[in-house]
């Protein structure tokens, strides 16, 4: 780090804290040769997460287009925006961690579908049924047909 007043390039820090939004470090730092002192800032260089579509297309990941998305599903269902925008902050972490630069909406689909059928069944077929695009009732009725036959399995048997 240059000192801004003799153009030294070596300093030491003297005090180093978080900022109050916690997303960057402030640094108070003096420097080696003509002990002035100077503050910095560090952020944490993050690489965008892009989404390949199904049409080839490319564009940033967006959490607003997603929540939306889930919102739609989850319309009259007793979900609250918080649970959702957990939903929204798990699916991210895991694109993220993931490592990968480019993910593919149907991943991101996929996800959400996994997440939407462990809490609501009902918000499940809706995002399935925009995501998946049914066609017409037998692939609807394939999706709930599924549904129940989990839910049969997963049933105690009572013999």
């Amino acid at each position: 780090m240059k000192c801004p007043y003799c153009q030294y390039s070596e300093s030491k820090v003297i005090d180093s804290r978080p900022t109050d939004e916690d997303e960057k470090i402030r640094r108070r730092r003096e420097c080696i040769r003509c002990g002035k002192r100077f503050t910095t800032y560090e952020i944490v260089e993050t690489t965008p997460l892009m989404v390949l579509k199904k049409d080839s297309s490319i564009e940033p990941f967006n959490r607003e287009k997603l929540l939306n998305g889930l919102l739609r599903a989850c319309e009259k269902r007793p979900l609250s925006l918080k649970r959702l925008e957990q939903i929204v902050d798990t699916i991210e972490q895991k694109l993220k961690n993931s490592l990968e630069g480019e993910v593919s909406s149907r991943m991101i689909g996929e996800l959400a579908m996994k997440e939407l059928r462990s809490i609501d069944q009902v918000a499940y077929i809706r995002f399935a049924s925009v995501y998946r695009e049914f066609q017409d009732i037998d692939s609807f009725m394939e999706e709930l047909r599924k549904i129940q036959e989990e839910q049969n399995n997963s049933e105690p048997n009572e013999d």
